[in-house]
C-alpha cells in the first residue's frame, strides 16, 4: 500500500511543481523578452536488490527555456532595443556575476548607469555601462552607444561604449530561479560582433496565453487525479483493517 501512496504524492509534487512554472510563465505574459519556462517530468524507478521494480516515482522540474522569438513592436524610445535571432544581452545580477536576458527597455539611473528592466546593470566590453549625464544616447544596430550633444546638434555622435551582445549557439545556457540565462559554473559567453539588434523596439513575452491556461487546467487535473488515488488508498486500507478484524 505504501507503494501506492508514494508513487501518488511524487506525482502530486510534481504536478505542484508544473503549477508554479505555468503560473509564472502566466506573470511574465507581460514582460519584455520573457522566455517562457519548459517543465518535464523524468519517471526514477526504485528496484530491490533482487532487480524487482519496487515503485516508480515521478520527478519534475524546470529543464528550460523555449528560445523561440516574440513578436517585435516599434516604441519609438531611443534606449529600446530588440535583438535579433539568437543574441542575448549579457547584465549583471545582484551577487556580480555575469547573466543574460533578451529583455531590452533600457533606462539610465540617476547615477548614469545604463540598466534593463529588471535593475540589472547592462555589462559593456569592460564592465557595467555609465553613460555621462545630459547626454542624448542612441544605440546603433551592432550594439554601439553614441553620445550627441544638444548644444551642438551639427556635432557627429561621438562613442561611448558598446553592449555585449552574446550568442548561445553551442555553449551550455541555463535559466536560473531568478529567471535569467545563466552559463554553467560562472562561465560567461564571449562577445559575440556578428549580433545585431533593432533600437526603437521591444520584443513581447513569448508565452502563448491560451496554450498556457490550458497546462494550468492539465496541472491542476493531474493533482486532482493523484489526491483521489490518495483516497482511494486509504479506503483499501480500511478495508482490508475490518476484514483481519473479522479473523
Amino acid at each position: 500500500m505504501d507503494r501506492l501512496i508514494y508513487t501518488a504524492l511524487s506525482g502530486m509534487n510534481s504536478s505542484m511543481d508544473r503549477q508554479r512554472a505555468v503560473a509564472n510563465n502566466l506573470a511574465n505574459v507581460s514582460t519584455p523578452g520573457f522566455r517562457a519556462e519548459e517543465f518535464s517530468v523524468t519517471p526514477i524507478t526504485i528496484r530491490s536488490d533482487t532487480g524487482y521494480e519496487a515503485r516508480s516515482m515521478a520527478q519534475g522540474a524546470v529543464r528550460g527555456a523555449d528560445m523561440t522569438g516574440g513578436q517585435v513592436e516599434f516604441t519609438g524610445q531611443p534606449l529600446d532595443v530588440a535583438l535579433v535571432g539568437n543574441a542575448l544581452l549579457a547584465v549583471q545580477s545582484p551577487d556580480g556575476s555575469e547573466v543574460y536576458t533578451r529583455r531590452g527597455d533600457l533606462s539610465i539611473t540617476e547615477t548614469g548607469v545604463l540598466q534593463n528592466g529588471d535593475g540589472l546593470p547592462v555589462l559593456g566590453e569592460a564592465g557595467p555601462i555609465t553613460v555621462p549625464a545630459g547626454a542624448q544616447i542612441s544605440i546603433a544596430d551592432d550594439g554601439t552607444l553614441l553620445q550627441s550633444d544638444p548644444a551642438a546638434p551639427e556635432a557627429p555622435p561621438a562613442e561611448i561604449g558598446r553592449l555585449k551582445l552574446t550568442n548561445p549557439e553551442g555553449s551550455a545556457v541555463f535559466k536560473d530561479l531568478d529567471g535569467w540565462l545563466r552559463v554553467p559554473d560562472n562561465g560567461a559567453l564571449p562577445a559575440d560582433p556578428t549580433a545585431r539588434l533593432v533600437s526603437g523596439s521591444l520584443e513581447g513575452s513569448n508565452v502563448d496565453t491560451a496554450t498556457t491556461l490550458v497546462q494550468m487546467i492539465e496541472a491542476q487535473r493531474a493533482f486532482e487525479q493523484r489526491t483521489k488515488i490518495i483516497s482511494t488508498a486509504e479506503q483499501l486500507d480500511q478495508s482490508g483493517a475490518r476484514l483481519m478484524s473479522l479473523r
